[in-house]
């Protein structure tokens, strides 16, 4: 950046404006604002990560129960069916003697 292009230089010392009473009064009361603002802030920015990690963990959640869903049908896809029952075996006990 060239001379030209940078904000004057200014000399704070003797030259500086003295502030009155009033304008002190005001100063402490934008910062005390501005902490408030901040404090404001960060509660937001608190809660906002903690909706994102309580929705997040619902979604890997409900994923996991999809796959864990998914592999027990695919387990009980793979009993064979059973045998059908024959005549033979239906016969009463006396055809037997």
């Amino acid at each position: 950046m060239s001379a030209s292009e940078q904000a004057p230089k200014i000399k704070y010392g003797e030259s500086a404006p003295k502030l009155d009473r009033a304008q002190l009064q005001f100063m402490k009361l934008i910062e005390e604002q501005n902490l408030d603002r901040v404090q404001k802030l960060k509660r937001v920015r608190r809660n906002n990560l903690l909706t994102a990690g309580a929705l997040g963990l619902s979604v890997l959640a409900i994923y996991g129960y999809s796959i864990f869903s998914v592999q027990q049908e695919k387990f009980l896809d793979d009993f064979e069916e059973p045998k059908k029952v024959t005549d033979q075996l239906r016969r009463p006990l006396y055809c037997y003697i």
